[in-house]
C-alpha cells in the first residue's frame, strides 16, 4: 500500500467513497458535502490536500486537510472503498492529512463527526483528538466533534 497526494485520476474515487459512506450512514448528503466536492479544485489552491491509500493503482482510503480560519485546520471526508479490504488504509491517509496540517501551520485541528461512527471515532481518539462541545455542529448528522492542540 502507498500513500499519495490528490491525482485528478482520483477525483472521483474521493467523491464516491465520501458519498457512499454519508449515504449509506445517513440518507443522503447536505450542502456542505456538495459545495467540498464542487470545491476540491479551489479548496487545494488554498492550501488543502487529500490523501489516498493505493494499493495496485486502486484506492483504497481518502482523507482530506483543509486550512480554516486562523491557525486552525479541518480534517475531514475520511472515506474508504467498501469494495476492498484495506486495513490500515484509513488510518495512513488520516496520519498523513494530520501532517500535512501541522507542516503548514496548524496550531489546532478539528474534526466534526457523527457519535455512530465508530471505527472513525476510534481513528480520532488513537491519534490523541479530544472531543470537544459545540453550540451549532453545521451539519443535520453532526453530533460530536473533536480538537487537537498541535504540539
Amino acid at each position: 500500500m502507498e500513500l499519495v497526494q490528490f491525482e485528478e485520476r482520483f477525483r472521483q474515487a474521493f467523491i464516491d467513497f465520501n458519498t457512499d459512506w454519508i449515504v449509506t450512514n445517513f440518507g443522503k448528503l447536505e450542502p456542505h458535502d456538495l459545495e467540498t466536492f464542487d470545491k476540491i479544485d479551489e479548496e487545494l489552491r488554498n492550501g488543502a490536500m487529500i490523501f489516498f491509500a493505493i494499493e495496485n493503482d486502486i484506492p483504497l482510503a481518502c482523507c482530506m486537510s483543509m486550512p480554516m480560519e486562523g491557525d486552525t485546520w479541518e480534517i475531514c471526508k475520511l472515506g474508504s472503498n467498501k469494495n476492498m479490504p484495506h486495513k490500515g488504509a484509513g488510518t495512513l491517509v488520516f496520519k498523513a492529512a494530520m501532517e500535512w496540517a501541522q507542516k503548514h501551520g496548524a496550531k489546532r485541528l478539528f474534526i466534526l463527526s457523527n457519535s455512530r461512527l465508530k471505527p472513525a471515532l476510534h481513528i480520532y481518539e488513537k491519534h490523541g483528538f479530544k472531543e470537544i462541545k459545540l453550540d451549532d455542529y453545521g451539519y443535520e448528522r453532526g453530533d460530536i466533534a473533536f480538537e487537537y492542540i498541535c504540539k
